[in-house]
């Protein structure tokens, strides 16, 4: 069968709180404290995130806090360019498909061993891809291996009959260091898919200590399993886990001497978290802290006038009020019948549209560079329309909309769900964004009810679709504009739970189109398919910043937020 290069089918643009109780830790108290004259590589490197990570094995996991930590244990086959979108290799050197795009020919790195002792090789690469494709139970769940199931659709046995098929065929070892992975069907996923760090890959000791049916719980409430909440895990990256005290939220990582690619240039990595980013600010301006990301807006300029490094990253993502309306939610949440019959109105999705001030929270939320979102992309990736449904401020509007679609004054009731203990990179002030959407409901006259949530709550919750009204976005996992529409609207979801032929068809098209131009002639098309049909309201695209110690080198920022912290060094 003739292989073509990488380069021949993929698109051109992808050939491609404890907070403060932490940090009240003075610096003077931990090893290795002192000015910046005194530093050296064994002083550890301390960032602060925004929420705690949720497992230490990354296929559990859907959030960049997760990542940030496992992206410095655990390594794709694939990642992206320092500072850029682009695919490069990582355990693989490089890789190719054949003409259908069905089977994906990776090249393994020689000499790569996981942290554990265990070799790197085409069977190791096997049993990781073979693990999440026969696992069972509850662990099926989206809300627990959430990219599989976006990524690879179903598992060898579904547990739920209305799961798709696995589009994981199988994984063959050529050789050591070859290993074919088939799939059933070509995807716009693929190869975006192998660099994902919830594909990071696990040594084979590592997998033979996990249990068969390893989640418990509930969609709701999963439990993980014992081994993804501690330290034991081993995969090949350039930092290896020592401890994960969730006591004090913090993570501890030694550098791993033995990696095959350049070695962290500091000892000992410790990722805290700090979920309030006030309490963030003064951890860094006090010294207890070396560096911290979601930076407020508010605080950039100052910091980097007190000489603090603040780079900015592209932008790269997309923050959404999403509407969840669809009548058969009576089945899993009959108290929310009258309000999702009631967002099954597009009238009311519309008048909803029509009385958000987005430009106010661009303008007084959001850093510089900030954008309203006229859709459910950046305007950077290919498929951008300027054909879409557009929907201005307009309060008279949609107070007049609300009255024809029946609604006097206070007759619509909706719950809205904001985050309470965590920013992301595309939503800075969470409670402040929700303050400013909230009133401008109230002011065409809605009633807001108020729900805030942990972000451990908040995932599942709004995940399951049981909420109303909720904000959410998407920093981009890869350069392919499925990754953004495709997540989201490319079928029923219960995070949306709406049923949109055109919307799917359209999706169905682009997912299957290797041809480049008619892959964006697509994207444009679904583009407007999506906000024609209004299942939540785009609010804006904003560049999210990361700030360091003046004493410290920073890695090269990542508009996917993927920084390498082994590129991390101090200051000479």
């Amino acid at each position: 069968m003739r292989r073509l290069k990488r380069s021949l089918l993929l698109p051109a643009a992808a050939a491609m709180a404890l907070a403060m109780a932490a940090a009240g830790c003075a610096q003077s108290d931990r090893d290795g404290g002192g000015d910046a004259s005194e530093r050296n590589e064994s002083d550890p490197f301390i960032f602060a995130g925004a929420s705690n990570p949720r497992s230490m094995d990354p296929i559990y996991a859907s959030d960049g806090e997760t990542f940030r930590v496992s992206r410095q244990t655990t390594e794709a086959l694939l990642r992206h360019e320092p500072g850029g979108t682009e695919l490069e290799g990582a355990l693989a050197e490089d890789w190719e498909h054949n003409e259908e795009g069905t089977e994906w020919t990776f090249f393994l790195r020689d000499g790569v061993t996981f942290h554990d002792g265990d070799e790197f090789n085409a069977d190791a690469v096997c049993a990781n891809y073979e693990r999440w494709n026969e696992t069972t139970g509850m662990a099926q769940s989206s809300s627990v291996m959430y990219y599989w199931n976006v990524l690879f659709d179903g598992f060898a046995e579904n547990e739920d009959d209305d799961m798709p098929d696995s589009n994981f065929v199988g994984c063959e070892a050529e050789d050591d260091l070859t290993v074919t992975i088939e799939i059933e069907e070509y995807s716009a996923r693929y190869p975006g898919a192998f660099s994902m760090a919830a594909m990071g890959l696990l040594s084979p000791s590592t997998i033979e200590q996990i249990p068969d049916d390893p989640v418990g719980g509930d969609s709701d409430d999963p439990s993980l399993p014992e081994y993804a909440l501690d330290d034991t895990i081993a995969g090949t990256g350039p930092y290896e886990l020592v401890d994960w005290d969730h006591g004090s939220e913090e993570v501890k990582l030694e550098r791993f001497d033995d990696y095959w690619g350049d070695t962290a240039n500091i000892r000992e990595m410790i990722i805290k978290t700090i979920d309030d980013e006030t309490a963030r600010r003064q951890a860094l301006e006090a010294g207890d802290i070396h560096g911290y990301d979601l930076v407020a807006p508010a605080d950039v300029d100052p910091l980097a006038d007190a000489g603090f490094n603040v780079p900015e990253r592209d932008v790269f993502n997309v923050m959404y009020l999403a509407m969840v309306g669809d009548e058969r939610i009576e089945d899993d949440h009959p108290d929310r019948l009258e309000e999702a019959e009631a967002l099954a109105d597009k009238d009311v999705r519309t008048a909803i549209a029509h009385a958000v001030d987005r430009q106010r929270i661009v303008d007084t939320i959001l850093p510089p560079g900030g954008e309203v979102a006229t859709q459910f992309i950046p305007d950077t990736l290919s498929g951008f329309s300027s054909d879409v449904t557009t929907y201005d401020y307009d309060p008279d509007l949609a107070r007049e909309m609300l009255e024809d679609a029946g609604y006097e004054e206070g007759d619509l009731e909706l719950e809205f769900c904001w985050p309470t203990d965590t920013t992301r990179p595309y939503m800075p002030a969470p409670q402040d964004i929700f303050n400013v959407v909230s009133n401008d409901l109230e002011e065409v006259g809605i009633t807001v009810n108020e729900n805030g949530l942990i972000w451990d709550d908040y995932i599942p919750y709004t995940e399951d679709g049981a909420c109303s009204l909720y904000l959410l976005g998407w920093t981009g996992d890869y350069n392919e504009t499925y990754n953004f529409l495709g997540t989201w609207f490319a079928g029923y979801k219960s995070a949306w739970r709406f049923e949109d032929d055109d919307v799917f068809d359209t999706l169905d098209a682009v997912n299957a189109e290797p041809d480049d131009e008619a892959r964006i002639e697509l994207y444009e098309e679904a583009n407007e398919a999506i906000m024609d049909y209004l299942p939540g309201l785009p609010l804006s695209s904003s560049p999210p910043s990361i700030a360091f110690a003046e004493d410290i080198d920073p890695p090269t920022v990542s508009p996917l937020t993927q920084e390498d912290f082994a590129e991390t060094s101090w200051a000479e």
